[in-house]
């Protein structure tokens, strides 16, 4: 790796802005929905489902854009790539990122209203369990092409982190590879998401081509791996993914998660919660620490510790952003960064 990265982590992503709203499973059932998954819709889906949902809360989200304001709550230093349009939710999305210290100058699309193309919106329905249900309009975020990715970004970032999503629109998924191309131009490590389960049925085998060939380090959950290599042996995918890029971690919900590279595999166990309220956003965070961690030369023991505080923070409350410093939380656990 080149030296003195300006950035820990430069993330690729969907920016997205979340409704979340509370919901019973029933609801979930009356509009044909399989609860924990993500799934994109159409302007005129997300509108219905919007109108039959309960009150809900706006926050900008974003899988990689909320792995980013992790990584700024934590106090590193991270960028950020993606999409929005030139309207009221992409100014909101803009100032949330920016807020969050996360250096973000892609350009909004112009007139993207009259196309139809508005800065993109997640419908999430959240159960008493705190499962999380999305429903996607990609908007303008599916517009992030080639030319949106700024090289000198991406060679001034230790850890280029791709969103697994990008995957589903063809010119996001050039501009995603053009992303891993630069970083690896730059001496950088790339690191990718697996995101959702239904994108890893959707395009396996396009998925582990890029993996093998581009990724350094995978982050996934239990359903992903399961998905990625269609097995239900845990130890078997584990070593699978193991002997494919040099680092991976795979959360486990309530068992925590289980890192491994060079060798060597950890168990890291989850922080204790007093009540799940919302998982939106845990795996997000969780790659927020892990990645800053990795990008700091963190043990990957002591980065699955990051990663675990981080995600414990995000689902005790809802939103998918840090709402106290992770900084300080890390401090208080007696965690470093250095």
């Amino acid at each position: 790796m080149t030296q003195n990265p300006i950035y820990d982590v430069c993330a690729v992503g969907n920016a997205i802005v979340d409704v979340l709203a509370p919901c019973e499973p029933a609801f979930l059932d009356a509009q044909g929905l399989t609860a924990g998954s993500m799934q994109l819709v159409d302007a005129a889906r997300s509108a219905a489902l919007y109108a039959d949902m309960a009150p809900g809360v706006e926050a900008s989200g974003g899988s990689a854009g909320n792995t980013v304001a992790g990584v700024g709550s934590f106090g590193g230093r991270a960028a950020y790539l993606g999409k929005v349009a030139d309207d009221q939710l992409g100014g909101v999305f803009t100032h949330d990122i920016r807020a969050a210290g996360v250096h973000f100058g892609t350009p909004p699309l112009k007139d993207g209203a009259a196309a139809g193309l508005a800065t993109g919106v997640c419908m999430i329905n959240v159960t008493p369990d705190g499962q999380r249900t999305m429903c996607t309009f990609l908007g303008a975020a599916n517009q992030l092409t080639v030319a949106d990715i700024d090289a000198e970004v991406v060679g001034a970032s230790a850890i280029v982190y791709l969103e697994g999503y990008l995957f589903d629109p063809a010119p996001a998924r050039a501009a995603f590879e053009a992303a891993a191309a630069a970083a690896h131009a730059a001496g950088r490590k790339v690191a990718i998401t697996l995101s959702d389960s239904f994108v890893v049925h959707r395009w396996r085998a396009e998925l582990l081509q890029f993996i093998e060939a581009s990724a350094d380090i995978v982050l996934a959950n239990e359903a992903e791996l399961h998905a990625l290599f269609e097995t239900e042996d845990f130890d078997a995918a584990a070593a699978h993914l193991g002997r494919i890029v040099e680092i991976a971690a795979v959360t486990r919900g309530a068992e925590g998660s289980v890192v491994f590279g060079g060798g060597e595999r950890v168990a890291v166990a989850a922080f204790p919660v007093d009540k799940v309220v919302d998982t939106t956003g845990a795996g997000d965070q969780y790659a927020a620490g892990f990645l800053l961690g990795l990008a700091r030369g963190l043990s990957l023991g002591d980065a699955g510790k990051l990663g675990s505080l981080a995600a414990s923070e995000v689902i005790a409350h809802w939103g998918p952003r840090p709402m106290t410093s992770l900084e300080t939380l890390a401090k208080d656990r007696g965690l470093t960064l250095a």
